[in-house]
């Protein structure tokens, strides 16, 4: 199994619909792939931004690049991130479940 973790940050203002977003828009996107095992959202508040992380389950690299494309280590965003998101980091991090 191998685990995905992207990072955004948002202004505090908007982090309530951020997340709204994210659970409606990017959860039902991951859960769509076959091979996926499962998504988090983490939320933590530092100051006026507050920063974001999806925690994501893959069964396999197949099943990350029909996710995310050939060059899964990339950031995949949607259109509607640039109305919430205060920089686009280029790359996701990825390890492999080794326990619980």
């Amino acid at each position: 199994m191998i685990a995905r973790i992207w990072h955004g940050k948002t202004p505090a203002a908007t982090a309530d619909d951020y997340r709204d977003f994210l659970r409606a828009r990017a959860v039902s996107d991951y859960q769509s792939i076959t091979g996926n095992l499962g998504a988090h959202i983490l939320q933590r508040n530092e100051g006026g931004e507050t920063h974001f992380l999806t925690l994501t389950f893959w069964e396999s690299t197949e099943a990350l690049k029909a996710f995310a494309g050939e060059n899964f280590e990339k950031a995949k965003y949607y259109p509607e991130d640039k109305n919430f998101l205060l920089e686009f980091e280029p790359k996701v991090a990825h390890y492999e479940v080794v326990g619980k």
